[in-house]
């Protein structure tokens, strides 16, 4: 046990990143579908289907949930997930359609100084995609500074700090 969120049976995590854009993406896949939920806060929150995970909400549980960098860009990274999960046979049946559910959250790196010149499309679908393939598959040791969903630059003097697996924006949190 390290106590880590991939310490519970049921959820493999993986993380992909491409380190010329300095950004990527971490998903959370779970063995069945589960119960989950989402507090939205902060001064410019964006995701992709977060009204999923709404208590009132219509569908209760989820296949995935994924973490990603590229602001607004970085929302289709829930479509490589999706399609890896669909591939699988995993998803809410619709008629004769399969929906894999993958709420998501972004993080803003946009001014990292990764190289965001990528064309037409954004590769986030391509490196959550990457990811899914890499879940389960154990890092020897923590993360150095920020996580591969999204990759936040630390401040001058960051305060004390503690390592909890990857988190949407950074390993790097503050104590209080």
């Amino acid at each position: 046990m390290r106590n880590l969120i991939t310490d519970v049976a049921g959820i493999t995590v993986g993380c992909a990143d491409d380190p010329r854009l300095a950004s990527g993406v971490t998903v959370a896949l779970f063995d069945e579908p589960a119960v989950a939920s989402v507090s939205v806060s902060g001064g410019a929150p964006a995701g992709r289907d977060l009204e999923c995970l709404a208590p009132d909400a219509r569908i209760d549980k989820v296949d995935a949930i994924l973490f990603s960098g590229g602001s607004g860009f970085g929302l289709d990274a829930a479509s490589g997930a999706q399609a890896f999960l669909r591939e699988r046979g995993r998803g809410y049946a619709i008629g004769g359609a399969l929906v894999p559910l993958v709420p998501q959250a972004i993080c803003f790196d946009l001014l990292n100084g990764g190289n965001k010149d990528w064309g037409r499309y954004p590769p986030y679908r391509e490196i959550a995609y990457a990811a899914c393939e890499l879940a389960g598959v154990r890092a020897s040791a923590p993360p150095r500074s920020t996580s591969r969903a999204g990759r936040a630059r630390l401040a001058p003097e960051p305060r004390p700090a503690m390592w909890s697996g990857r988190s949407p924006s950074s390993t790097r949190s503050a104590r209080r």
